[in-house]
């Protein structure tokens, strides 16, 4: 298992075009990948899930991932947050 924090910059947080985004990039892993935001913790696989973490901007949020690709799970979805999950700013 490994994991990251990260602060999430966007704007408007977490909405539903990054939540789509990230959903879709953790779907090439086999690996579980979750995020937790304060006290809940959802599968980033789910757009649904990640909407219903109530990510928004300045929130510190940790990516959890576990499995055979775990470690480039990670790497590719905090380069996808550090990229600003695609909201121009």
């Amino acid at each position: 298992m490994v994991s990251q924090k990260i602060v999430v910059w966007n704007k408007l947080g977490i909405h539903l075009r990054p939540a789509t985004l990230l959903s879709k990039k953790a779907s090439d892993f086999e690996s579980k990948i979750s995020l937790k935001n304060r006290n809940t913790s959802v599968n980033v696989k789910s757009v649904l899930g990640l909407l219903g973490a109530g990510v928004s901007q300045h929130d510190e949020i940790e990516i959890i991932c576990e499995g055979p690709d775990e470690e480039e799970a990670l790497s590719e979805i905090i380069n996808l947050i550090r990229s600003g999950l695609g909201d121009d700013e």
